[in-house]
């Protein structure tokens, strides 16, 4: 493999203009971030405590790009996703399963928030049942599928980058009529906590922030778009291959850089419209709450807009969360399961709880407490493999990087365990 210090040659200079045909992967991944797990999460974080937690959304998606690029530089250099690495690296089959099962628990998870919160947004939009609303938002993510199936990745990323689009507009909508306060919003960067609710929602925001599946999926989509990259060849052809990595690697940072910000803004509107104007108001601990109070206050338009951006919100992310829990099994299991099959199967849970009567804005923050647990099995076998020579070469970790990795691991995890500790002790 060759230096990563060689300098870049002509060829090799990406400008944002020749980056434009690379950019997809990252902005499909990127979804995973606007799921209605984040909406509730973030809804209710604003709702119950105003600005106080805005500076966890900060963070939270600064750590964000640096885990996205990495997984997907994963992806491009090796040829191979996150799954099928560790599913090389794991020789012992019960460890591999171990490590199978909670990473699939974590998809359950996130499978659950998307389709309640498609549900849910049906029901606000046209009045539907919401078990039958979570029918048809399966339904939808199956036709969806079949797209990626038998069209390849490049169809299937205009259709999640269009709901991306129908996302933004409708969450984002609501600031320009009502927006916040801005010395609470600089307030709010302070770190800080006020209670266990407080530290149970920053882990909520997290786990739908930085979600365990969308490290594993990023591998996976960069993969499929882009092949092997990881090939020993003779001098000349090294030579080519390193162009072309640097290449793509370039792109990755452009695609991570705006799939972020995209999704760092509309994770921030969020919580900025629930502060702004639903602090203090009854009720706006659900999102059928929420919603009457944005119809309330700000008008019906505004609330039909929060409404389509959350069923546009569940359709893609429930697509990209059963693409990813099908990579997962076929990566550590090496058994592939034809995806629209596993999607009826992973659709059970969650038509369960919708069909029992569950709160779905209780199931969708508990469901994004759970990612944030799986966290750290997806983040530090990331850190620690693209940190190997052996595992990308050249093209392994700066120091800066994986220091920068490891603070946000150990970030992480410590407050998933000061979560706990408040949990169990009642604090």
């Amino acid at each position: 493999m060759p230096k990563n210090d060689v300098l870049p040659t002509p060829t090799s200079r990406v400008t944002p203009t020749r980056s434009l045909w690379l950019l997809g992967p990252a902005l499909v991944a990127g979804v995973a971030y606007l799921d209605p797990g984040n909406v509730a999460s973030n809804m209710t974080a604003g709702a119950q405590y105003g600005y106080l937690l805005v500076w966890i959304v900060v963070v939270g998606n600064v750590m964000a790009w640096l885990i996205q690029y990495l997984s997907a530089k994963l992806g491009v250099v090796t040829g191979q996703s996150l799954p099928q690495v560790l599913g090389a690296r794991i020789r012992r089959p019960w460890a591999r399963r171990a490590y199978w099962l909670q990473a699939e628990l974590v998809a359950m998870a996130t499978d659950l928030a998307e389709v309640i919160g498609g549900a849910v947004a049906l029901n606000l939009l046209f009045d539907v049942p919401l078990l039958l609303g979570g029918v048809i938002t399966g339904a939808v993510s199956m036709i969806l599928l079949a797209v990626q199936s038998r069209r390849g990745p490049r169809p299937f990323e205009f259709v999640i980058i269009g709901l991306m689009a129908i996302i933004t507009v409708g969450f984002v909508a609501g600031l320009f009529i009502a927006p916040p306060d801005p010395s609470g919003v600089v307030g709010g960067l302070a770190p800080r906590f006020e209670d266990t609710g407080s530290v149970l929602l920053a882990a909520s925001i997290l786990g739908a922030t930085i979600m365990p599946h969308a490290i594993y999926a990023h591998s996976s989509l960069a993969r499929d778009r882009f092949g092997s990259a990881a090939e020993h060849a003779p001098t000349e052809a090294a030579r080519t291959e390193t162009s072309r990595i640097r290449r793509l690697l370039s792109a990755t940072r452009w695609d991570v850089s705006i799939a972020m910000l995209i999704a760092g803004s509309v994770n921030l509107s969020i919580l900025l419209l629930a502060a702004a104007n639903l602090a203090g108001v009854e009720g706006t601990d659900s999102l059928e709450g929420a919603h009457a109070a944005l119809a309330a206050g700000l008008g019906p338009v505004v609330a039909t807009f929060f409404a389509v951006g959350l069923l546009a919100s569940g359709l893609a992310s429930t697509s990209v969360g059963a693409y990813a829990g099908a990579e997962i099994m076929h990566g550590l299991l090496r058994v592939r399961i034809p995806l629209l099959a596993r999607r009826l199967v992973t659709l059970i849970p969650a038509l369960v709880i919708l069909g029992v009567g569950v709160d779905p804005t209780l199931a969708l923050v508990l469901s994004q407490v759970v990612l944030s647990f799986g966290i750290p099995f997806a983040l530090i076998p990331l850190v620690a493999l693209t940190a190997q020579r052996r595992t990308l070469g050249a093209w392994a970790n700066r120091t800066w990087t994986t220091a920068a990795g490891v603070i946000a691991s150990v970030l992480l995890i410590a407050l998933n365990g000061a979560l706990l500790w408040l949990v169990l002790t009642g604090a």
